[in-house]
C-alpha cells in the first residue's frame, strides 16, 4: 500500500471509531441544520478533527479541503475530506454513511479511501494501482445495458433551481430501470466501483462527496464525468458514473433534460 494511502486509511479508521462510539448514544448528539434538509452534528466535527490531526502529523505542509472546516494551507498536495457523508442517515440509525478522504496532487486525485464504519468496509485506490474492497480487487459491473441495471441517485435538495430538470431525469431513468436513493453519495460511488451498483448520478454535490469515489471508479474500470460526460464534475458538483456502457446510456437518458445552466452555458 502506498505510504500516503496508509496514512489516509489510518485517518479514516480513527474517524470511524469516533462515529461508532457516538452511534451508541445518538439521542444526545448535538445537531444543527446548516441549510434546508442539510444537517451537521458534533460527530461530523469530531471525526473531521481526528482525520485532520492524523494527516497533519504525517504531512504538515499539505493543504486541506474539508466539508465542515473549509480550506486551509497552500500546497500542490491537497487532502479532500468528508468526515461523515450521510449525516441524516447516521442520526436516524440508518446504516448507510461513510468517511471519504482523497489526496489530490496538482488537482489530480491520486489516493482515495472510503470507509463504511457500520460494516467495516474499506474501499481504497491509488492511481495506476487499481481499486480494492478490503483486500480484494474491485471491478465495476459487467452490465452493458441500462435496462436491468441498478442505478443510484441523490435528490438535489441544495439545487432547487434544478429541481424540475432533476424530476425529468428521475422519471426518464425510472421508466428504463431500477433506481435507489440511499443518502450517501460517497458510498454510492464506492458501490459503483465495487459492482454493487451499475451507475449513479446526482446534482449539486461538493468536491468532498466526489473526490475519493472518482478515483475508485476509474481504477475499477468505470467512467465518471459531468452531465455531458466530460471533466469539470468536481467544480460543478453534477456527476454521472457507471460501468462504461451503462454510463453512456445514462448520459443519453439525461440529455433531453439538461438546461443551459446544467450544461454550464
Amino acid at each position: 500500500m502506498h505510504p500516503m494511502l496508509t496514512i489516509a486509511v489510518k485517518a479514516a479508521r480513527r474517524a470511524g471509531n469516533a462515529i461508532n462510539r457516538a452511534s451508541r448514544n445518538l439521542d444526545v448528539v448535538a445537531v444543527r441544520e446548516k441549510a434546508a434538509h442539510d444537517y451537521v452534528s458534533e460527530v461530523d466535527h469530531e471525526a473531521e478533527q481526528a482525520i485532520i490531526r492524523t494527516l497533519c502529523e504525517a504531512y504538515p505542509d499539505h493543504s486541506i479541503l474539508a466539508e465542515e472546516s473549509g480550506a486551509t494551507g497552500q500546497s500542490d498536495y491537497q487532502w479532500i475530506i468528508d468526515p461523515l457523508d450521510g449525516t441524516t442517515n447516521y442520526l436516524h440509525g440508518f446504516p448507510q454513511y461513510a468517511v471519504s478522504i482523497a489526496l489530490a496532487h496538482k488537482g489530480m486525485v491520486t489516493q482515495a479511501v472510503i470507509y463504511d464504519p457500520a460494516r467495516n468496509d474499506l474501499f481504497t485506490a491509488t492511481r495506476g494501482r487499481g481499486a480494492f474492497l478490503n483486500d480484494t480487487r474491485m471491478r465495476v459491473s459487467k452490465r452493458t445495458r441500462l435496462a436491468g441495471s441498478l442505478i443510484a441517485t441523490g435528490f438535489a435538495h441544495r439545487q432547487l433551481d434544478h429541481f424540475d430538470a432533476y424530476l425529468g431525469m428521475l422519471r426518464e431513468i425510472m421508466l428504463r430501470t431500477t433506481v435507489r436513493r440511499t443518502g450517501s453519495a460517497a458510498l454510492d460511488l464506492a458501490y459503483v466501483a465495487a459492482g454493487r451498483l451499475d451507475g449513479f448520478w446526482e446534482l449539486g454535490l461538493g468536491a468532498w462527496d466526489i473526490a475519493a469515489g472518482s478515483l475508485l471508479i476509474t481504477e475499477a474500470g468505470g467512467l465518471i464525468g459531468n452531465l455531458e460526460g466530460n471533466s469539470g464534475y468536481m467544480e460543478s458538483g453534477h456527476v454521472v458514473a457507471g460501468a462504461p456502457k451503462v454510463f453512456v446510456e445514462i448520459l443519453a437518458a439525461l440529455k433531453p433534460h439538461l438546461t443551459p445552466a446544467l450544461r454550464g452555458l
